[in-house]
């Protein structure tokens, strides 16, 4: 920028801040106060990635098409209503022509009262410029609200008269104008005009529709609002002849043609939409709940939650499913895993994905890859109930990870699969949070009505998440879980948006942050929200760290959750009772000792050969099962049962084997001769060595298995003829970190970056604005001063005496030129220490590196 330019630009900020309308939208910048500044820097954040230079560059950045489309995606419907009436509007329009386009001819209080917000909110955003009487949409966002063939305007609007006659024969348009009886005129343009103002007056513009027939009037009202384009025979139909030759329709091509705007602003009574929505929609209730019964719902679907990822992580102690090649698992083990949790295969991939978000669950990385627990797992089964239930519901919270997408298709056609890659949307937190903090507006105890909630987030940010490939249904709750009969499958003609707050609706049910459709409390101090009354988000005070409030949320959980017990009650029928959730080294021993037959408030143990076996296998005698059995029973133990131990255990180890590639020995020769005699044996391969040894020519493992499918209870033993302890020692991944969230855009700056920000753009803002002298020596090509060595020294050194600033060129080390502005403090030793109002801080420059020097007109800085 040359030195002419630089005085043009200082003689722009005078007259703006002496009361000049802007001309552009640096020049609107510059009348905003840091405030102003700080404000549209935090409504987008992408401005700043990096801090721009001054305001001209700022304004630059702002216009940009990336950046324009990310900020007209985060406005509410009707800003986005008021920017889309700004795109059909003359440029600029004053503020009663946009609210006429709002209200129409009829008025609107609601939106009279509403649309002074809006305009408010597209200036802060600096998507609007102007004062009302000039009122300018930015270049992009008009381009992208307009309305054009490609890309057909939400107004359903048309093109203006002068834009669909700009490429028509002046001869034709002539023609239109008399027979719209209309005087003709000497050259096209004056043509359009009269054209133009006839079809805008409405009494004339009634007078020449009452000349219509209604068949003609029916194929305008076919296109009022939208799409404005229809297409026609060669030889049209009398109704389309008499529009067509008046101007009421305008040929686009051949066949086809278009309702002027002009036109169909008449025919709508001047409003721009078809339905303005300048309100909010309210979420509404469905149901009324006491507190109290909400947050007991709640809670026993935390309970819930817990008992699942447990039996979930359990079953996987020693290794889970094999990894598919390009990450995730398998449908068929999708399905096992859903038959073992006894839920649908969504909702079983549901609880993997939480899993994998909490770092509890993760593959091994081996060659053989497969999925195992953590070491991060077996810290969280220490922890308190309501921690757990914390560690699994903050990370979902913020994850980006949506399970609700497994089992859809990729852009490519290929289904998503679970844990697999590609299931990452990166505004599901923001969804979640805010799904959450409109149950929040309710009273306590309100469960919403679900489509008003839906339509609420449709209104807040219409035009984000476009729709994607959909999951066959969304995560439902368990059978016999609160709410068996949830919301069908989202159509998959939904943005994602909208999926996105269904399944939070359903996931928030499962993981008890909801009870019965209503917000519990837990959530509400999850989401650092008041908790003795309903408050909207922007009622409560600054945030606090997720840890913090999930900490928060784990302290009001913890009295609702039942009370772990330490003991079961035994019944004659070899089954016990466990009266609530089990201590977990109880809990523990019980699932060695016998089998889960049933769930549910009161979980039910069976007690079988098989089970009593695998505890005796783990290293316990027969004496040590009646005593463990004997603490921990509120009931005498049932003579059945300690039959039941006694038995396996004097069978138990009777037989011995080992490595052959193995064998069976045995004291009682005639038990030998016995499993020599049976047919089920023959696959085993067994001859006899010796009266007390059989060989075989399997592998020890699969010969204590058989043995054991033919009603025998071997027991391993060493090469040193000791009994093997065959305790199942859980298998763990290496150390691993939770999935790190994918970003939407650039996150929101704190405000000590606003504020720093802000000071700099100020400071590059001044230092390019400021008025200079002229050079005694012309500038060269580049717009840097060029002063001699000396010419330079002795102008630093007035100004370090003077304490005025001068402004410099200079070239740094890599060769890249820039112009500042400077107050010299000292000059010695070949270098020029001063403060840097471009860049806001002290530095040092090389003086041979400095091209020039010119002083200020004035000291603005």
């Amino acid at each position: 920028m040359g030195i002419g330019e630089l005085d043009r630009e200082a003689h722009v900020a005078e007259a703006t801040s002496a009361g000049a309308a802007p001309r552009t939208l640096a020049e609107a910048l510059r009348t905003r106060g840091d405030e102003g500044l700080a404000a549209l820097l935090r409504a987008r954040p992408d401005l700043l990635s990096p801090v721009p230079n001054d305001l001209t560059q700022l304004a630059t950045r702002a216009g940009t098409r990336g950046s324009v489309v990310r900020a007209l995606e985060r406005l509410d419907r009707f800003a986005l209503q008021t920017a889309e009436a700004l795109a059909v509007a003359p440029d600029p329009a004053p503020y009663p022509v946009l609210l006429a386009l709002l209200t129409g001819d009829e008025g609107d209080p609601e939106i009279e009262a509403t649309l002074p917000g809006a305009v408010a909110l597209l200036r802060e955003q600096a998507l609007v410029w102007g004062e009302d009487d000039r009122l300018r949409l930015v270049r992009t966002a008009r381009e992208l609200l307009s309305p054009s063939p490609q890309h057909p305007s939400p107004t359903g609007l048309g093109p203006t008269v002068a834009e669909a006659t700009a490429g028509m024969s002046p001869g034709r348009v002539q023609e239109i104008i008399a027979t719209a009886g209309l005087t003709p005129t000497h050259d096209p343009v004056s043509a359009v005009a009269a054209l133009t103002e006839l079809f805008t007056d409405r009494a004339r513009m009634g007078a020449l529709l009452d000349e219509a027939s209604p068949e003609a009037l029916s194929v305008l009202d076919r296109l009022v609002w939208g799409p404005p384009y229809g297409e026609v025979t060669p030889n049209p139909a009398p109704p389309v002849q008499w529009l067509r030759d008046r101007g009421l329709l305008l040929p686009v091509s051949a066949r086809t043609m278009v309702l002027p705007r002009e036109v169909a602003l008449h025919l709508r009574g001047g409003r721009a939409h078809r339905a303005p929505e300048p309100v909010a929609p309210v979420v509404g209730t469905a149901r009324d709940y006491r507190p109290q019964v909400v947050d007991s719902a709640a809670a026993g679907q935390a309970y819930a939650t817990l008992a699942t990822v447990e039996e979930l992580l359990k079953s996987w102690d020693q290794g889970g499913p094999q990894v598919l090649r390009a990450g995730g698992m398998s449908v068929r083990d999708l399905k096992r895993t859903a038959a073992a949790l006894d839920v649908t295969e969504q909702l079983a991939a549901f609880w993997l994905e939480l899993c994998f978000g909490a770092g509890l669950l993760a593959s091994d990385g081996e060659a053989d890859e497969r999925y195992a627990p953590t070491p991060a797992y077996d810290d969280w089964l220490d922890l308190p109930a309501a921690e757990r239930w914390a560690r699994l519901v903050a990370p979902w919270l913020v994850a980006t990870r949506t399970a609700g997408l497994v089992g859809g298709a990729d852009a490519k056609g290929r289904t998503l699969a679970a844990l697999g890659p590609d299931l990452d949307r990166a505004p599901a937190p923001e969804v979640r949070h805010r799904v959450l903090e409109l149950l929040a507006t309710l009273p306590p105890g309100a469960a919403a009505d679900p489509e008003t909630l839906f339509a609420r987030m449709r209104w807040e940010r219409p035009l984000r998440g476009a729709a994607q490939a959909a999951p066959p249904r969304a995560p439902q709750p368990a059978s016999g879980g609160p709410d068996d009969s949830a919301d069908p499958a989202p159509d998959s003609s939904l943005d994602l948006r909208s999926r996105l707050a269904r399944w939070t609706l359903a996931e928030a049910e499962l993981l008890g942050l909801t009870g019965r459709g209503a917000l519990a409390g837990p959530a509400r101090a999850l989401l650092n929200l008041p908790l003795a009354e309903a408050a909207t988000p922007a009622d409560h005070g600054g945030r606090v760290e997720l840890s913090v409030a999930a900490g928060r949320a784990a302290t009001l959980l913890a009295p609702l959750l039942p009370e772990a017990v330490d003991h079961v009650l035994l019944q004659a029928d070899l089954t016990a009772v466990a009266p609530g959730p089990l201590r977990r080294p109880l809990a523990d021993a019980l699932s060695v000792l016998a089998d889960v037959e049933s769930k549910g408030g009161a979980t039910v143990y069976r007690f079988t050969p098989g089970s009593v076996r695998r505890a005796l296998d783990s290293g316990r005698s027969a004496s040590d099962l009646h005593d463990f059995l004997t603490a921990h029973s509120r009931t005498p133990v049932p003579q059945p049962l300690a039959y039941l131990i006694d038995d396996v255990a004097r069978k138990h180890g009777h037989l011995r084997i080992g490595a052959a590639s193995a064998y069976v020995r045995c004291d009682d020769d005639t038990v030998l001769g016995e499993i020599l005699a049976d047919r089920r044996s023959a696959a085993l391969g067994l001859r006899r060595l010796a009266p007390t040894v059989l060989a075989a020519q399997t592998d020890p493992a699969s010969l204590l298995d058989g043995l054991r499918s033919m009603g025998y209870a071997p027991a391993a033993e060493s090469a040193e003829g000791d009994v093997l302890v065959t305790r199942a020692d859980a298998y763990r991944t290496p150390a691993r970190t939770a999935p790190v969230p994918v970003p939407d855009g650039p996150p929101s700056p704190d405000t000590t970056l606003l504020g720093a920000a802000v000071k700099a753009i100020r400071a590059g803002d001044r230092a390019a604005t400021a008025v200079r002298k002229e050079p005694a020596a012309p500038a060269t090509t580049g717009g840097l001063p060029r002063t001699s060595a000396a010419e330079t020294l002795a102008t630093v050194q007035a100004a370090a005496l003077t304490g005025s600033a001068v402004w410099i060129g200079y070239v740094n080390a890599e060769g890249a030129a820039s112009q500042r502005v400077i107050a010299p403090v000292r000059v010695e030793g070949g270098f020029v220490t001063g403060y840097d109002h471009t860049a806001d801080e002290v530095r040092t420059y090389p003086l041979h590196r400095i091209t020039g020097v010119a002083e200020l007109a004035d000291d603005q800085v």
